[in-house]
């Protein structure tokens, strides 16, 4: 819905992915200044200013221009705003639009309610892992190159699900040659620890003991400590747990509830068809007696991961 009196638009951005929802905003700037030049935006961050001063950029007249374009970053942020948003959109000038910029709303509160009423209201989810290769084949062929869609599913796998990062290896895969390779992926760079943990546990839980070992070694190569690694197979035994104990419910709905990915849940759910809840509960304990021993008892951390690791493997 788009809230207009005269020609007054009031806009709201918001969701977690910043790639998008940045790009959406340079864009509608970029229109506008295109329009009525840059001396017609004024642009004040939430966290700082007062709700009166936010109220008076929206009131005032356009001062050498046709229109006026407030942007408004994490107005919510001051709590006068978000109680007094009704007063604020009646208030604001027919000769002005707002964009309000909202990395993140708690969906409980009025506040958001009285966006999604009143404001044209854009919500830029974060993408999984298939909407992060169709981003970056898109990418690329935007900024002239060339991205096929096998390799961009590969720079993801490697690279990690930060759209940002992603971009910004994009950016350096681009500058190196207009046509990404596999080749040149492979070579430019860096397999990021979290995009291998899952393949770990897979290996591990395939009984793949040589698979399990090198890849372990991967981490290890890349400056990863066996605390971190305890702490990441923790946390992937407990998304194994959440799913393990979904009773059949949707990988969307699971990730909605646990607050996890929805193509997370999706690669665990291949994992737990084959592990018992009995095994799970069994694991989950070792590694927490695995994690107090390398903590009170002075043994070898990488030893006792890699001992954990192998037990895993061997079922």
């Amino acid at each position: 819905m788009r809230l207009v009196y005269s020609s007054r638009v009031i806009q709201t951005l918001t969701g977690e992915n910043e790639v998008v929802r940045g790009t959406e905003l340079r864009r509608a700037v970029a229109g506008f200044e295109k329009e009525y030049g840059d001396m017609a935006v004024e642009r004040l961050d939430g966290e700082e200013a007062t709700y009166e001063r936010m109220a008076e950029a929206a009131q005032s007249l356009p001062f050498l221009a046709a229109r006026k374009l407030v942007v408004l970053r994490a107005p919510g942020a001051n709590k006068e705003f978000a109680e007094k948003f009704e007063s604020f959109i009646a208030g604001a000038s027919e000769t002005n639009d707002v964009i309000i910029v909202e990395p993140k709303l708690d969906k409980r509160l009025s506040y958001y309610k009285q966006l999604k009423k009143l404001t044209d209201f854009k919500e830029f989810a974060v993408l999984d892992a298939n909407g992060l290769a169709r981003f970056a084949a898109d990418y690329a062929k935007e900024q002239g190159g060339s991205l096929s869609s096998s390799d961009a599913r590969l720079l993801v796998e490697r690279t990690g699900t930060n759209q940002l990062g992603l971009q910004q290896e994009l950016d350096k895969l681009l500058a190196f040659s207009a046509s990404i390779t596999r080749e040149s992926i492979e070579n430019l760079t860096e397999k990021t620890p979290q995009s291998s943990m899952l393949e770990l546990l897979d290996a591990a839980f395939a009984g793949d003991a040589k698979r399990t070992m090198r890849l372990y070694d991967e981490q290890r190569a890349l400056k990863v400590e066996p605390q971190q690694v305890i702490a990441m197979l923790s946390w992937q035994l407990y998304i194994l747990a959440v799913v393990k104990t979904a009773k059949g419910r949707s990988a969307e709905d699971i990730a909605r509830e646990a607050r996890l990915k929805p193509f997370v849940v999706r690669k665990t759910l291949a994992l737990v068809r084959g592990i018992s809840l009995v095994r799970l509960k069994e694991l989950i304990t070792s590694l927490r007696e695995f994690d107090v021993r390398t903590k009170t008892e002075g043994i070898i951390a990488d030893e006792a991961v890699r001992f954990y690791l192998l037990q895993l493997a061997e079922g």
